[in-house]
């Protein structure tokens, strides 16, 4: 016996980055929250518009280079003047201004990967599938169209609302996407 399908989310396409705006705008002030928005290319103002936070991506970056320096530091250090002591011409066994260069260099690799790794994290990456590739509408948006999605896991989601408010916005193609 095979399972009904579950309805996953309404997607309407819109043609202009200007009518995607009003609309998502719109959409927030309903109260919608699990909605999202698909573009073929960056949209100015579309963040502020769906109300998203500001990245956590900038403080991961910091975390890591901090981490980064501590290592180089604490590296030098311990080999320096705790596990192989050398007196080389009466030089201290650690002096911080020698160690600009490692601290400088780990500094900026463990920035790096913290960043990477970081924004595939932050970004659920890497996702092998999605329920919505099948969706003609859907694989339109990385070419010319601009898609608004609104899941059913919305609180606020009823079939034919849903569907009127997206009309009413001026979607083009309107649509329920199932699993």
């Amino acid at each position: 016996m095979a399972a009904q399908p579950r309805p996953l989310a309404v997607m309407g396409n819109f043609r202009d980055p200007d009518s995607l705006l009003q609309a998502v705008v719109a959409i927030r002030k309903q109260g919608y929250r699990f909605f999202e928005v698909y573009t073929p290319y960056p949209v100015h103002g579309l963040e502020q518009a769906m109300g998203l936070r500001r990245s956590r991506l900038p403080y991961i970056s910091f975390a890591g280079g901090c981490i980064g320096l501590a290592t180089a530091l604490l590296l030098q250090w311990w080999t320096g003047a705790v596990d192989y002591p050398l007196n080389i011409g009466g030089k201290p066994f650690f002096a911080w201004e020698f160690s600009i260069p490692v601290d400088f260099e780990l500094t900026v690799l463990f920035t790096a990967f913290a960043t990477v790794i970081g924004f595939l994290v932050l970004c659920r990456l890497p996702r092998w599938y999605s329920d919505y590739h099948h969706d003609a509408g859907f694989r339109a948006a990385t070419d010319d169209t601009f898609v608004v999605s609104i899941e059913a896991r919305d609180p606020l989601f009823s079939l034919q609302e849903t569907r009127l408010l997206l009309e009413r916005l001026g979607a083009e193609d309107v649509r329920l996407v199932e699993a």
